[in-house]
């Protein structure tokens, strides 16, 4: 015979609304039609290598190989106003998650109260004499919620799933900003590197403006030539105050990332030169890239609290029972308080049916399958978005990489064209103009190649966060990560 407590248990452990299911990953090996590259086309003899089934370390940034952006980034970790918000936020639903499950214990109150009161026993029908006393208290109270459906199960694991999600966008906070800071100081160097570029270009064009002159005057050229060469130099000093503009603002939103004024920062030396070009890139399983990515896993946690509040609002439709007690004192005399006499108590429970309240509870419901039914469907939209970003720059990459080749081809061989006529103006064969128009040809394809060789590294950035920037799935891992930035 099945004793009645361990029924009363089987029927505390019931629990109404759907068991959250974690979405499988789309049924696909690849993110781009027909195959992933494997490697990019060398620049310089040197091709990055996509390593399929690897995810991104968790300090990735180190594999650029510099330390000014190293610095950089343990500047950003230290105090970004975004990233401490995101903090604060998880740890707040930490609290909250605490605070709902206090749900499961007995409610435990005390009181003491002193009142003088004067009765009226005419309400009662009682012919007596009203009269004036005074009324001590002192009383305890417990109550315990029989959760037989799961609603209180079912709104914890709701709070449980919103801890995980702030959880995840901490982590994709954490990401993002990493990456804008190392996009920031490969901007900041290429932006440097293009401004020496320009500075030589109009030196040169302003050396050829003044032989041009300068033959003007002996007749041997027209002015006209003069004024082509003066509007060229123009022209490209003009390029030159935005390009300023634009490196002050990098400087300045490196300056935001690290939670500090423009005023408090002064300028950063990093040198494009000095950041290396990650050889070995990881490239995440698609199966792997659902369970890594902050946004997906935000999506992924959002789901299963909108599953919880289904359960939450099936539950609202069965009767919930309390159990209470209580126990105190009372007295019409503090120092007869503690008398058996004043001993007062009770115990029992309450037993809440809804029988009828227009609808609501069902439409509670219902509208919870919507919402369930809504968070579903931008799951799976964040799936794909996330999917489609890391196949845009796989390609991107590899569409880098020619450009930067062919850019690379073209400032060797300006070089070789501007040594060639170097050695013919020193040998006499040559005159001074031709050297600068051949230097100034030079610089133009190394512009071009800073372009394209700044455009390289920040898809590699790109990679990483688009991966999930290689945080761990251990909690104590990735708080260590998030607290010291490595």
């Amino acid at each position: 015979m099945v004793s009645s407590g361990f029924c009363l248990f089987l029927l505390s452990a019931c629990s109404v609304g759907p068991d959250f299911v974690r979405p499988q990953p789309p049924a696909v090996n690849r993110y781009n039609y027909g195959s992933d590259p494997k490697e990019t086309v060398p620049v310089n003899g040197v091709a990055q290598r996509f390593d399929r089934g690897l995810g991104p370390i968790g300090n990735w940034w180190k594999l650029f190989n510099s330390k000014a952006l190293d610095s950089a980034v343990t500047r950003g970790l230290a105090d970004n106003p975004g990233l401490q918000a995101a903090q604060a936020n998880l740890r707040q639903s930490q609290d909250n998650l605490r605070a709902g499950s206090g749900i499961f214990y007995p409610q435990l109150s005390a009181t003491f109260a002193q009142n003088r009161e004067k009765s009226a026993p005419i309400i009662s029908g009682s012919s007596v004499p009203s009269r004036i006393f005074n009324l001590t208290t002192l009383s305890a109270s417990v109550s315990y919620a029989l959760d037989l459906f799961g609603g209180q199960r079912r709104a914890v694991e709701s709070l449980s799933a919103q801890v995980d999600q702030e959880r995840a966008i901490t982590f994709g906070t954490y990401i993002i900003l990493t990456g804008n800071i190392v996009n920031t100081c490969i901007a900041i160097g290429a932006y440097q590197a293009e401004i020496d570029e320009v500075e030589r270009l109009i030196a040169l064009e302003k050396d050829q403006t003044a032989i041009a002159e300068k033959q003007n005057r002996a007749g041997l050229t027209i002015y006209g030539s003069v004024l082509a060469l003066r509007t060229q130099q123009e022209t490209l000093e003009a390029t030159l105050p935005p390009l300023r503009q634009k490196l002050i603002e990098a400087e300045h939103l490196l300056a935001t990332l690290a939670g500090k004024t423009p005023a408090e920062c002064p300028p950063t030396n990093i040198m494009l030169k000095d950041i290396s070009l990650p050889r070995e890139l990881p490239l995440s399983l698609p199966s792997e890239l659902v369970r890594q990515r902050p946004d997906i896993l935000a999506a992924e946690a959002q789901l299963h609290s909108a599953s919880a509040e289904i359960g939450v609002a099936t539950a609202a439709l069965f009767p919930s029972i309390t159990l209470n007690a209580n126990y105190g004192k009372a007295s019409l005399a503090m120092s007869e308080l503690l008398d058996s006499k004043s001993t007062v108590w009770g115990i029992g429970g309450n037993v809440a049916v809804p029988l009828f309240n227009g609808g609501t509870r069902i439409f509670h419901r219902k509208a919870a399958i919507e919402a369930y039914q809504q968070s579903f469907a931008l799951y799976r939209q964040t799936v794909l978005a996330a999917f489609a970003q890391v196949a845009d720059i796989v390609r991107a990459l590899e569409h880098d990489a020619e450009v930067t080749a062919a850019a690379s081809r073209a400032v060797k061989d300006a070089e070789l064209s501007m040594n060639l006529v170097e050695h013919n103006y020193h040998a006499g064969i040559a005159n001074y103009l031709q050297v600068m128009v051949t230097d100034i040809q030079y610089r133009q394809a190394k512009i071009t190649w800073l372009h394209a060789q700044a455009r390289q590294l920040q898809d590699t950035t790109a990679l990483f966060v688009a991966l999930g920037g290689g945080w761990s799935n251990d909690l104590k891992a990735n708080e260590k990560v998030i607290q010291h930035g490595q």
